[in-house]
């Protein structure tokens, strides 16, 4: 058994590479996006990161070696692990730039990343045990239906409006993007796409400069080459556990978990598909440690098992490629690395690898689902849009503080802006998308029993404020949960009240016609119904 082979080489420059653009774009955009100090990402996030990263990527080739000493096969591929890009777009977008904003905070703004780093890797951790059970009683729709809510509102939509406002850097890399990945043809001598596309938008931004004919101005050291140990922050995060800044955000946290366990448990099914069978208990396990010690370490992303197992696999790489790229990302994380790069390469470069991400994590929602759920994915995209109209086009247009919410809408309705429903759907979009989208898919699938048991799941997540609910408190949205005590000192036990006895009441009709409707052979299915013309349907 050989522990490195020649194509560990390969596989080794693709994952470095592919864990280089996620911590480019996390010392990016959490100096900033999120305000934080450039000292607490090179000394604590980034190291953090490193550590999680270094640890699953040596657990996994050891997982790898094993099962070829078990099995005598030297064919055998390590699972791809790194940080979860899903999860860091959502938690820094979803999570971490609203307390920001909300309180001008950068500590209470790690602090709660990390709360959330912490409870998605105590998820992932208890996927290990009921993981498949989850998988089997969700609709594929409704997990990769909210996903792809976030994927096309807040990866692609975002950045691509920052791509374009600079297209002279930005443009041709994203073009690299789409044209290598899309039609999945190799470039010369095998070199990887995100390294060319990076490399031409350098080699164009730095040139533009050289001629002044950009605007373009390199960024400002955020730190300095050093050495920067991993530090346990154990105690910080322990102590924030009950401060309720952190979970306020639970229905973020909660959905991302989830996808992070499915997601997990489809990667595992498409490495036994290439060949290479591991155990899915020990995987998930240490997927979810791994993001509990970032935690602990002071990161706020998760990390998570790569797609792409066969991939990795068709360019020969065997298990060195995990220990050679965990190894390397601790070495450039410890060291300080990362600043020097960030000085060379423009943010702007990056951006078209974030837009493939969107554009391929929304296509895959219709793609992996059923012909007739196509209809639940499109429905649960819609509360991630009102989520990002509300963030996006809303809320700036609302900074004038002390209006009441009657004063605030009254304008907007006049423009056809209905504020309230744009505010309610987008509290706990997430949860609203996966249950929407699920909802749908059951009643698709006549399967109005089910349906009707998430739709009680809705009502009760509205009446304790999880969805729909929320305050305004001088000019800003605010969450709001059950049971609490209102202004005058009474018990509330219910909050978005009109949801909660809607959902309740459609889950009675559906109840109501699962056992007194039958469906007639005259009546078309959905699948024939999408196979006509549109027109007609």
């Amino acid at each position: 058994m050989k522990y490195f082979v020649r194509g560990d080489i390969d596989g080794f420059f693709g994952l470095f590479i592919d864990n280089m653009l996620q911590l480019m774009l996390i010392q990016t955009l959490c100096i900033y996006v999120c305000k934080l100090p450039a000292e607490l990402v090179n000394g604590y996030i980034l190291p953090g990161a490193a550590i999680s990263i270094l640890i699953g990527n040596l657990f996994y080739a050891y997982q790898a070696w094993s099962l070829m000493k078990k099995t005598g096969r030297n064919d055998i591929t390590a699972l791809p692990y790194g940080i979860n890009t899903p999860s860091m777009i959502a938690y820094i977008f979803l999570v971490m730039v609203p307390v920001y904003h909300q309180t001008n905070d950068a500590d209470l703004t790690w602090k709660v990343g990390l709360f959330a780093c912490f409870f998605s890797g105590l998820m992932e951790t208890g996927g290990a045990f009921i993981g498949d059970w989850l998988r089997k009683h969700t609709p594929r729709a409704g997990l990769l239906s909210a996903l792809a809510g976030v994927a096309i509102t807040f990866i692609s939509m975002n950045f691509i409006f920052q791509l374009y406002a600079s297209p002279e850097i930005a443009l041709l890399p994203m073009l690299i993007i789409l044209i290598a990945y899309a039609s999945r043809m190799k470039l010369p001598i095998g070199l990887p796409a995100g390294l060319v596309a990076i490399v031409v938008g350098v080699l164009i931004a730095w040139g533009l400069k050289a001629m002044n004919l950009t605007d373009w101005t390199p960024a400002q050291a955020a730190g300095d080459i050093g050495f920067y140990p991993p530090r346990q922050t154990a105690t910080t995060l322990l102590g924030f556990l009950s401060n309720p800044a952190g979970w306020q955000y639970m229905s973020i946290i909660f959905p991302m978990g989830l996808f992070n366990i499915i997601g997990s448990l489809q990667n595992l099914e498409s490495a036994e598909a290439a060949g290479d069978q591991f155990p899915t208990r020990s995987s998930l396990l240490v997927n979810g440690i791994g993001s509990i010690i970032a935690s602990l370490f002071g990161s706020t992303f998760p990390t998570t098992i790569y797609i792409g197992h066969p991939g990795w696999k068709a360019m020969g790489a065997r298990a060195g490629y995990s220990v050679l790229n965990g190894i390397a990302i601790a070495i450039v994380c410890f060291t300080g690395a990362m600043t020097f790069i960030q000085q060379w390469v423009p943010v702007e470069v990056m951006l078209g690898i974030l837009l493939w991400i969107g554009i391929i994590i929304t296509a895959q929602a219709f793609a992996a689902v059923p012909k007739a759920h196509t209809m639940a994915v499109a429905f649960g995209l819609i509360p991630a849009f009102a989520a990002w109209a509300l963030d996006i086009l809303v809320k700036p247009c609302l900074m004038l503080g002390g209006k009441t919410l009657t004063q605030a809408m009254e304008p907007l309705k006049q423009s056809g802006v209905y504020l309230e429903g744009i505010i309610s759907l987008s509290q706990g979009f997430l949860v609203t998308s996966l249950l929407y989208a699920t909802i749908l898919a059951f009643i698709i699938d006549r399967k109005l029993n089910k349906a009707a048991a998430w739709t009680v799941a809705a009502a009760v997540l509205s009446a304790t404020g999880v969805i729909h609910a929320f305050e305004w408190v001088d000019g800003n949205v605010a969450n709001v949960f059950a049971p609490m005590f209102d202004g005058d000192g009474k018990m509330r036990y219910m909050v978005a009240s009109e949801f909660a006895w809607v959902y309740l009441a459609a889950a009675a009709i559906m109840m109501v016609l699962h056992y007194t409707s039958k469906t007639t052979d005259d009546n078309l299915t959905l699948e024939q119904s999408l196979d006509r013309d549109p027109g007609s349907v």
